[in-house]
């Protein structure tokens, strides 16, 4: 599913470099709950943006679905990351002259869904992630775990193989951080690969495979054999 070989990542601010990513070597099969753990400037968001196709490394090879991903053009990557890849983020990222539902349709527009076939899919989402009576209100009228909700029902209604979800109840109190963790866990399920990226080493514990980084390195890569 996900293959990064010998992948480095450099950030450059005034004379100083900052090696974000060191010759990152990591495989993610197909249907895994994988944390990525680590302190600020681990080099962990790096990593999650280019699994994302959000970032291009400096060098290495990106595999996803045995398709080589790397020097594919900003198009074909962009197409890429719509149909097979969604996103839940710390900030929820909603547009907010948007409804719950206009939010939740405006992949499948992007990706040119007909309209009958927009109606279905963003019904049953809202359905789904109990939206339905929030359907008409903007973001500033929901609360942030229906927030988060409409964020999650967004980056799932292209169904897509990969969530990747950075800090997903950084914004949240710890029981509607806990009920959205349990949507994303039913979603991975459902299937779906699922790499969450967090600080929180109880968040990070709840994962399959845990990842620890430091300083643009993986320094640990645990699989929980009982789950």
């Amino acid at each position: 599913m996900i293959r990064l070989t010998a992948v480095t990542r450099t950030f450059h601010m005034g004379d100083q470099a900052i090696h974000a990513l060191n010759n990152i070597d990591l495989h993610i099969a197909s249907g895994e709950y994988v944390s990525i753990m680590g302190p600020s400037g681990s080099g962990k968001s790096t990593l999650l943006n280019i699994i994302g196709l959000l970032d291009r490394p400096d060098s290495g090879s990106y595999e996803l679905d045995n398709r080589l991903i790397t020097d594919l053009s900003e198009t074909e990557q962009a197409r890429i990351r719509r149909e097979k890849i969604g996103f839940v983020f710390q900030s929820f990222h909603l547009i907010p002259r948007l409804t719950a539902a206009e939010n939740i349709e405006l992949p499948l527009i992007l990706s040119g869904i007909a309209p009958e076939q927009r109606q279905v899919r963003v019904h049953a989402a809202l359905q789904a992630f109990e939206l339905t009576q929030r359907a008409n209100h903007r973001p500033a009228e929901l609360s942030g775990g229906q927030r988060q909700r409409v964020a999650i029902a967004r980056a799932t209604v292209m169904r897509p193989g990969v969530i990747l979800a950075d800090e997903p109840t950084g914004n949240l109190d710890h029981q509607i951080g806990a009920e959205v963790m349990s949507l994303l866990e039913n979603l991975h399920r459902s299937g779906t690969t699922l790499i969450v990226v967090t600080h929180d080493r109880e968040l990070g514990a709840r994962a399959h495979r845990q990842i620890g980084m430091r300083d643009g390195n993986i320094f640990a890569d645990r699989s929980d054999d009982a789950a």
